[in-house]
């Protein structure tokens, strides 16, 4: 198989990028400048960094078969032009890099890696790279940065990362599960791998559940399973005593969605309809007896923290938002301050700022302000947090 053809079967199977963002794949991949007198090196990245709250599907994925996405690499990489590629790990998955640290000597042992493949003609080098433990590695711009060794700050686009990325040449920054995918593409082929899907779906996806669910956990299923059948049958429902009172579909930076959107698909398309969006499809799941602000501020708080500090509305805005939070949470707080607190995702939103974390961080505040607005009332009417 030529690497044009490898391309165009990832490109056909619709495999869309599991990170977050759900971009085609096969068309990221395509952007990457090829022939004779493209530049050189060409870099390929797993982007294992997994930051975001609530998710942890990367991390059973490098545990539980570091091989899978080492294939998944060799054969991204050979599409690609590839000759140099990293597994860019958060730095607390201990675990995860001594087991690829493990699977790429077994490969080098078996001439799986490094120079002439299998006799193929085809060379490809891999490192494993720890994550100096910022939640802005995760954004591949930043990425790219730390891997450089500089400070992890995004970059602006364009110029984007498949023309000039690594050391100023040619990089693709692939989430892990998405690389995952490519071994049972290439394998069984595009049509095999539509089919998977739900409706218009391609593949299957790794949804998690975390919360007061009696089973939380991770679970391979269709792309654009029910929620419904995420929290109820896979999650095993809420525990007893609790009943559900929102979620968030894709991991702490997307908007909570309630119990009218039980039966929606966990899709892009869909979840984006709703006002949310799929993320990571990592539910987190907000149960009755938990205050709505005071969850939201323990994700301001989070975010706040995590801010690279490179904009001013990221930087200044979000340690705000978390002062006004702690003082609603401690009964402090006034109308005139959650008037002010409601003003602050647009400020904070798309276009705003250099990257996508603030955008994210309020997306949880927004959405508590529209769904669970008399909570925070209740904080002011009562001076104190009525959840205790």
């Amino acid at each position: 198989v030529s690497p044009e053809a490898a391309m165009d079967v990832v490109k056909e199977s619709n495999l869309s990028g599991r990170g977050g963002a759900g971009f085609p794949t096969g068309l990221k991949w395509s952007f990457v400048p090829s022939g004779e007198n493209s530049p050189t090196p060409k870099y390929l990245v797993a982007n294992g960094d997994e930051m975001e709250p609530g998710t942890f599907k990367d991390r059973l994925l490098v545990e539980g078969d570091p091989h899978q996405l080492i294939e998944g690499m060799i054969i991204s990489a050979y599409a690609i032009g590839a000759s140099v590629g990293f597994i860019f790990l958060r730095c607390e998955y201990v675990l995860a890099a001594e087991r690829c640290e493990k699977a790429i000597a077994e490969c080098l042992e078996n001439n799986l890696l490094g120079k002439d493949i299998l006799g193929s003609g085809f060379d490809f080098e891999l490192y494993v790279h720890g994550s100096a433990g910022r939640y802005i590695c995760g954004e591949e711009t930043a990425l790219i940065n730390s891997l450089e060794g500089r400070r992890a700050n995004p970059r602006a686009k364009p110029p984007f990362p498949q023309v000039s990325g690594l050391w100023g040449k040619p990089t693709v920054v692939n989430n892990v599960e998405t690389l995952c995918n490519v071994p049972h593409i290439l394998r069984n082929g595009a049509e095999w791998y539509q089919n998977l899907g739900i409706g218009a779906d391609s593949g299957t996806k790794l949804y998690g559940a975390s919360g007061r669910v009696k089973t939380p956990g991770t679970w391979e299923l269709p792309l654009g399973v029910p929620v419904r059948d995420l929290i109820e049958k896979h999650g095993g429902g809420m525990q007893d005593g609790y009943k559900m009172k929102g979620f968030l579909p894709g991991g702490g930076s997307t908007d909570f969605l309630t119990g009218e959107h039980l039966d929606l698909p966990m899709n892009y398309e869909s979840i984006g309809k709703a006002g949310s969006r799929m993320g990571t499809g990592q539910l987190i799941i907000m149960d009755d007896q938990v205050c709505p602000v005071g969850m939201v501020l323990n994700l301001i708080q989070f975010f706040a923290q995590e801010s690279c500090g490179w904009c001013t509305p990221c930087r200044d805005g979000l340690p705000q938002i978390q002062h006004l939070l702690e003082k609603l949470e401690r009964g402090e707080g006034s109308w005139e301050e959650l008037e002010t607190l409601a003003e602050f995702p647009r400020f904070l939103g798309p276009g705003n700022t250099f990257c996508a974390l603030a955008p994210g961080a309020v997306e949880p505040l927004q959405s508590a302000l529209k769904y669970f607005k008399d909570d925070f009332d209740n904080h002011i009417k009562q001076k104190c947090c009525p959840y205790g």
